[in-house]
């Protein structure tokens, strides 16, 4: 038997900025388990998710799409409940007419690592081809390095100051994600 929890309207809730005064996400969703809603410049609903860490999502979505995350909803819940994240998700989704990009057609930039590879150079691919599998983690490593850059640079026009660090691991695949 699950507990009830009241689904907050969406309408009830205030617009929140993204980023503080400081260009930080608020440190008050560090370690909070709950459901957002992710708003663009002219409060259109991008997407909608749930997480045991608020913050770390955040986060993660900034990095994926900086101009799309200007203004966030929130609803914590005290205890995690799958289902009740859900059921708020879906009665928030329904709330807004219809289903918001990031829960459609672009799931997959929202929630997965960034894919650098398709940055590969003509050049570049050439010589992954023509390398042997080390050689291809360094070319894989070096593209990557090139999109966190472009990352760090439209952060940073955003007026992103936290520190953002990427999985270095990750980076041997051609893949970014946070650390």
């Amino acid at each position: 038997m699950s507990a009830q929890i009241e689904i907050s309207p969406l309408s009830s809730l205030e617009y929140l900025p993204y980023l503080d005064e400081a260009g930080c996400i608020a440190e008050d969703t560090q370690g909070k388990i709950g459901v957002y809603a992710i708003f663009d410049q002219e409060q259109e609903m991008q997407y909608v998710g749930y997480s045991r860490d608020v913050y770390l999502s955040l986060k993660q979505h900034l990095i994926r799409k900086p101009q799309n995350c200007y203004w966030i909803k929130i609803q914590t819940i005290t205890r995690p409940s799958r289902q009740i994240l859900e059921d708020i998700a879906a009665a928030w989704i329904a709330e807004n007419g219809s289903t918001p990009p990031g829960n459609d057609s672009e799931s997959s930039i929202w929630t997965e690592a960034i894919d650098a590879n398709p940055a590969m150079t003509e050049e570049e691919k050439a010589q992954y081809n023509n390398s042997d599998e080390l050689g291809q983690i360094k070319i894989r490593k070096k593209v990557a390095r090139r999109v966190e850059a472009d990352i760090q640079q439209q952060l940073s026009d955003r007026g992103v100051t936290m520190n953002i660090r990427f999985n270095p691991k990750l980076k041997e695949k051609g893949l970014l994600n946070l650390k």
